[in-house]
């Protein structure tokens, strides 16, 4: 199974409640912290929401 790896590149002091609960949920909370996720849907769905604030990068 491919992973994901999500690296928060901005800080979400300006962002709205939902996006800063997104980021909680995908494990960052500060900028150039760096997770692995597994690619799925529920993961894909986060990364939309919060796709200004993160860079995402397709691991083998």
């Amino acid at each position: 199974m491919a992973k994901l790896r999500i690296t928060q590149t901005r800080s979400i002091i300006d962002a709205k409640k939902k996006q800063k609960l997104t980021i909680e949920a995908l494990g960052l909370g500060r900028p150039n912290h760096v997770v692995e996720q597994p690619d799925n849907v529920n993961i894909r769905g986060m990364i939309n929401v919060v796709k200004h604030l993160v860079k995402v990068e397709e691991i083998a």
